[in-house]
């Protein structure tokens, strides 16, 4: 590594009431994965903002081999040779896999002005490939599931034949082996001098990937350093400025009384086959497995979203089968969803609005809704959840990730809901962020709430939960109790189907 191939220094950004990246100095070396951390709100995303000029600098300046730079739009920076992936996805739901990696530059037969599909359908096959992934090209978007969408926006940056790569939590919903597939072609990309800005949450990552680390924190830089000089607890505690002795909180709880219980349910599709599980008051239960295990498709059903071919599920023994959404969370039940921004919040309406949604006609039984109110529920849930926000009425997609995973906990905890499905409720948030969830849930069972926890994380099942559900190929395969954890014998399950010594 001689020479940077992109350098800044000096870096300002500036909105209202926020100095959100004050003088930043940093650099990207040709053939290197530099990695980008910090809680939400410390600048990392403004910073990848600035590359790609998304946000224009109001001071500093930004060097490209050398060469002074600044670019008004992604357009340009794309025509520079730095592509990237978003943590939120930017695909076009209705088309396919090949129309969305080549949107607006389809390839065209010499001559004719006829769109080569072919040509364009091989070149997509190359580069999911190159990740590992078998999804079928021709399916809309809509119908993937996240991981899959993720991979392919890998795909759509891989396209371009970048000189720089800006990865935004480019694992945040893939499974391991999709994981250790990205990373192999990770590897790849920095063994043909392509730079790459990793921006992940993911502590175990940061090792397995990096070669240099900087921190961030409140929009300043605290240090850069090189990953093999510093440990992890040395590494948090530059992230949040503090100590951290416990990640993992989950007090020892004697949880009893059933609640939710599901009985051999099956959908129409085939994705979720004679499932049973069962939730106790005062537990939390977990339920891991690969992408495509049927976990969310499970929670949809329970939740109402989508009707079972098959089984029942009874709150404290009244059928709920054939409830709506709207009747389930009547209820008691919540669903804090993997996908918030689609699916868990109205992301241009006021933080306000978003924490009464559910609970309007419980707050307003009259109907007549108090702006005055409005704010002050909210306000309280701000305050006790720390949503970083100068105001309760600002829109939410103004938020960071972690933040606008609170705004939707809010929600439920406005509701007063007894139940709670958390699926990924730490996706794509920082270790700060993290810890004060874990600490929520683990209030949150103390208090006597039932809650089945969706993740993809397997270090945070095993820290959180009291029971541990195992999925594959759309079935329970093994149910294990807190005392029996085997975290290998747990992966073993969840890859091969194999019975467990656990």
């Amino acid at each position: 590594m001689d020479r940077p191939i992109l350098r800044m220094k000096n870096i300002c950004k500036n909105f209202p009431g926020v100095n959100a990246l004050n003088q930043v100095d940093f650099d990207l070396y040709a053939g290197e994965v530099h990695v980008l951390v910090g809680e939400n709100g410390a600048g990392k995303s403004t910073l990848a903002k600035c590359i790609l000029g998304i946000y224009q600098l109001d001071e500093g300046e930004m060097y490209l081999e050398d060469k002074i730079v600044s670019f008004r739009n992604p357009k340009m920076a794309l025509d520079n040779g730095i592509a990237a992936v978003y943590q939120e996805l930017t695909l076009v739901p209705h088309l396919n896999a090949v129309q969305n990696i080549y949107l607006n530059r389809e390839q065209v037969i010499k001559g004719t002005g006829i769109i080569n599909k072919k040509k364009m359908l091989e070149e997509a096959k190359k580069y999911l490939s190159l990740l590992e992934c078998d999804i079928d090209l021709k399916t809309p978007i809509k119908y993937l599931d996240v991981a899959e969408q993720q991979i392919i926006e890998i795909a759509k940056a891989l396209s371009y034949n970048p000189k720089i790569i800006i990865l935004d939590e480019p694992t945040s919903s893939l499974s391991e082996r999709e994981i250790y597939a990205l990373f192999k072609q990770i590897n790849k990309l920095k063994a043909q001098g392509i730079g790459i800005i990793y921006v992940s949450h993911r502590m175990q990552e940061y090792t397995r990937i990096g070669d240099r680390i900087t921190v961030l924190r409140d929009g300043k830089l605290i240090k850069t350093i090189p990953k093999s000089e510093i440990s992890e607890e040395a590494l948090v505690k530059l992230m949040v400025g503090r100590d951290i002795s416990q990640v993992y909180v989950r007090t020892p709880n004697n949880y009893s009384g059933e609640v939710l219980k599901v009985c051999n349910i099956s959908d129409k599709k085939g994705r979720v086959n004679n499932c049973s599980i069962s939730v106790s008051r005062g537990e939390i239960a977990g339920m891991v497995g690969l992408v495509g295990s049927g976990r969310t498709e499970l929670a949809r059903l329970i939740f109402g979203i989508d009707k079972p071919s098959s089984g029942q599920v009874f709150l404290k023994e009244k059928n709920i089968t054939k409830k709506s959404p709207a009747e389930i969370v009547k209820n008691g039940i919540g669903l804090l969803p993997e996908d918030r921004r689609r699916f868990g919040l109205a992301i241009k309406a006021p933080i306000a609005w978003n924490i009464v949604a559910v609970s309007l006609k419980k707050i307003f039984p009259r109907g007549w809704i108090s702006e005055k109110k409005n704010r002050s529920i909210a306000l309280k849930f701000i305050d006790m959840l720390k949503i970083a926000t100068p105001d309760a009425l600002r829109p939410v997609f103004q938020l960071s990730g972690g933040n606008q995973q609170k705004v939707v906990i809010s929600k439920w905890l406005s509701a007063n809901c007894d139940i709670m499905i958390f699926d990924e409720p730490t996706r794509g948030i920082d270790v700060g962020a993290k810890m004060e969830i874990y600490n929520l849930m683990d209030k949150l069972a103390a208090e006597g709430k039932a809650i089945l926890m969706i993740s993809s994380e397997m270090q945070e099942v095993i820290g959180m939960t009291d029971r541990l559900y195992i999925m594959k190929d759309g079935k329970i395969i093994k149910e294990v109790h807190r005392s029996k954890y085997n975290i290998e014998e747990i992966g073993k399950a969840m890859v091969v189907g194999e019975d467990m010594k656990c």
